[in-house]
C-alpha cells in the first residue's frame, strides 16, 4: 500500500517572516493528519526558519532545487549536503520551470536524481508535456522517456525511494486541470516505464503525483483514482486553509 505524499511547492514566494508565519499555521491545522505524508518546499533563505518551526510536527522539509555537485565554483547554486546539514529532507528535481527558464535537461535532471539519493535526499522529479506536444499526441512517448533518463544508472533499491510528479505544463499555473481520467492514464504509462526498468514489484511501490492546479475543489477527484498517490500543489499551498483541504482529500 502506497502512503499518498502531498507536496507544497512555494516557488520563488514568501519572505523568512512570511514562511515562519505560514508554517507556523499549517503545524497547527495539520497535526492532526495521519495516512498523509506531508511536506512543504520553501525558497532556499526560508530553509532553516521553516525547519525550526515544523521540528517535531509531522511537515517534513524539502527544497525546490539543488546542483549534483557537493561544493566548487558554482555561483548561486546549492549543493546537497548544504541541503542535508539543515534537515532537508527531500528535494524537487525537473520542474517544468526549471527546465523552461534555467535550461535544466534530461541528462541534468538524471545527474541530480543521483546526487541526491547519494546523499539520502529523496527526490521529487517532475515530467510534464506541453499543450503542442500533448496536442501531436507525444504526451505518453515523452513521459516515458523523460522518466527513463531521469532513472538512468539508479539501482533497485533507490528506485524505491524517488516520487515522480506528473506536472502536464499546460495545467501548472493556469487553473487548467487534466481531467482525473486524463492524469490517470498518463501515470499509468509512467508506472508502466518504471515496470519494464526494474519490473512491476517495484513499480508498485514507486509513489507518482500528480501537480498541475491542484486545488481543495478539484483534489478529492484526483487522488481517488487509483494510480494517483498525492500531488505536488503550487499556489494552493500558499494558503493555509487550502493547503488542508487537499492534504484532507
Amino acid at each position: 500500500m502506497r502512503t499518498p505524499i502531498i507536496a507544497g511547492n512555494w516557488k520563488m514566494n514568501k519572505t523568512p517572516r512570511e514562511a515562519v508565519e505560514l508554517s507556523t499555521q499549517l503545524k497547527a491545522d495539520l497535526a492532526d493528519v495521519k495516512g498523509v505524508e506531508i511536506v512543504i518546499c520553501p525558497t532556499f533563505v526560508c530553509l532553516p526558519a521553516v525547519k525550526e518551526v515544523i521540528n517535531g510536527s509531522n511537515i517534513k522539509l524539502g527544497a525546490q532545487n539543488m546542483h549534483w555537485e557537493e561544493k566548487g565554483a558554482y555561483t548561486g547554486e546549492v549543493s546537497p549536503s548544504m541541503l542535508v546539514d539543515i534537515g532537508v529532507e527531500y528535494v524537487i528535481i525537473g520542474h517544468s520551470e526549471r527546465r523552461q527558464y534555467f535550461a535544466e535537461t534530461d541528462e541534468t535532471v538524471n545527474k541530480k536524481v543521483l546526487s541526491a539519493l547519494s546523499y539520502d535526499l529523496k527526490p521529487i522529479i517532475c515530467v510534464g508535456e506541453t499543450l503542442e506536444q500533448r496536442e501531436q499526441g507525444l504526451t505518453e512517448e515523452l513521459v516515458a522517456s523523460q522518466t527513463k533518463e531521469a532513472l538512468n544508472g539508479l539501482v533497485t533499491d533507490a528506485v524505491k525511494k524517488v516520487v515522480i510528479a506528473y506536472e502536464p505544463i499546460w495545467a501548472i499555473g493556469t487553473g487548467r486541470t487534466a481531467s482525473a481520467k486524463d492524469a490517470n492514464d498518463v501515470i499509468s504509462v509512467i508506472r508502466k516505464t518504471i515496470g519494464s526498468m526494474y519490473g512491476q514489484d517495484i513499480a508498485e511501490q514507486v509513489r507518482i503525483q500528480y501537480g498541475g492546479s491542484v486545488n481543495g475543489g478539484n483534489a478529492r477527484e484526483l487522488m481517488a483514482m487509483p494510480q494517483i498517490d498525492g500531488a505536488l500543489v503550487g499556489g494552493a499551498s500558499l494558503k493555509s486553509d487550502e493547503f488542508y483541504k487537499i492534504v484532507n482529500f
